[in-house]
């Protein structure tokens, strides 16, 4: 029997019960793929992080959803630094993590902990039936990665119920739903129903998209957000040109061992 440390962290919250949930396992070399991703499939979150040491002190992380892996995932990883900076190796500042989608670093900041992402700014484009699957005439649709639909007010993100098996026929089958926020800078929530995640609680890599346009918007690069899904997510946010600071709190809430 193989024994493989587990730990579930709540990212972007400080308290338990909130912002998304990730499953973490540290490893010291790869699983196959096919038990990673059964893994993930049995942890039933919208995301399991796997990562193993590299000889330089970084680490290598992969992502996977219960139904795929995937290129970047914002609050595992955020889940993953938590790990890493509090509880494995707490004398460290800061953690760099070699992905799919590069070198992603994760570092102490004002308190939280802030991740250095890709900046993805989107431009206009035609999706499909964009207000048939959110019930919402959006006022502008653009995409890059991921498919975003501006609204006009945070009332009316919190209140679309999304047709998810019209948001899957989208041409980008992710979509973030965005306006300016009331207690924040802006809102957003998102849904991927084609990865297994009909809406997921807090989405940190739809911030590489979410803060460019905010921050062109607002004229500011300084941003708080929130992501008003049911269980709530709050992001620190900062527009760095080619690169985003998407920031938050992290809280362990489960510590335990899978065993294969």
């Amino acid at each position: 029997m193989t024994n493989i440390p587990l730990y579930q962290v709540d990212a972007f919250t400080s308290k338990a019960f909130g912002g998304n949930p990730a499953a973490v396992c540290p490893l010291d070399a790869w699983l196959d793929d096919a038990t990673m991703q059964s893994i993930a499939l049995e942890n039933n979150l919208s995301e399991t992080a796997f990562f193993k040491p590299r000889p330089d002190g970084d680490y290598d992380l992969r992502w996977f959803t219960p139904v795929h892996e995937v290129d970047l995932c914002g609050h595992a990883t955020l889940a993953s630094g938590h790990v890493i900076l509090e509880l494995l190796e707490n004398g460290r500042d800061g953690v760099t993590f070699h992905t799919r989608s590069g070198a992603l670093t994760v570092a102490r900041e004002d308190n939280r902990l802030a991740m250095s992402f890709p900046a993805w700014p989107a431009k206009p484009a035609e999706i499909g039936d964009v207000a048939g699957a959110i019930g919402v005439e959006p006022e502008a649709v653009l995409t890059h990665t991921y498919a975003m639909a501006v609204l006009s007010d945070a009332q009316t993100v919190i209140g679309v119920r999304p047709d998810f098996a019209r948001v899957a026929a989208l041409k980008v089958p992710e979509l973030i739903i965005t306006a300016p926020g009331e207690d924040a800078d802006f809102v957003s929530r998102f849904f991927a129903p084609k990865a297994g995640i009909p809406e997921d609680p807090v989405t940190g890599s739809a911030h590489c998209t979410l803060i460019p346009y905010w921050s062109a918007k607002l004229g500011k690069t300084e941003m708080f957000a929130r992501q008003v899904s049911q269980r709530g997510g709050e992001i620190y946010c900062r527009d760095e040109g080619e690169r985003v600071r998407v920031g938050g709190d992290a809280v362990l809430v489960i510590e335990g061992t899978f065993k294969l």
